[in-house]
């Protein structure tokens, strides 16, 4: 699936990825390929993400999320 993380200012990562972990006001959650759709309100924390067999990691302040037809697009305040 793709996963796409985007600033007012910049776009900070765009590419395949297995799986995506996410801060959600409710609590962490992960997507995989094929999620439901979804929309969710991001709150301070760490995102985790898997590309290429390697996670990465990234603080965020908050922000939001939409799942969409393997597409994870996730919108920053600040990284």
């Amino acid at each position: 699936m793709k996963l796409e993380i985007i600033t007012p200012e910049k776009i900070y990562f765009t590419g395949e990825v297995t799986s995506v972990t996410l801060p959600g006001t409710s609590g962490l959650f992960t997507v995989w390929e094929n999620h439901a759709p979804l929309i969710s309100s991001l709150k301070e924390g760490k995102i985790s993400y898997i590309a290429d067999k390697t996670e990465a990691e990234l603080m965020i302040q908050g922000g939001f999320a939409e799942v969409s037809k393997n597409v994870v697009t996730v919108c920053l305040e600040l990284v």
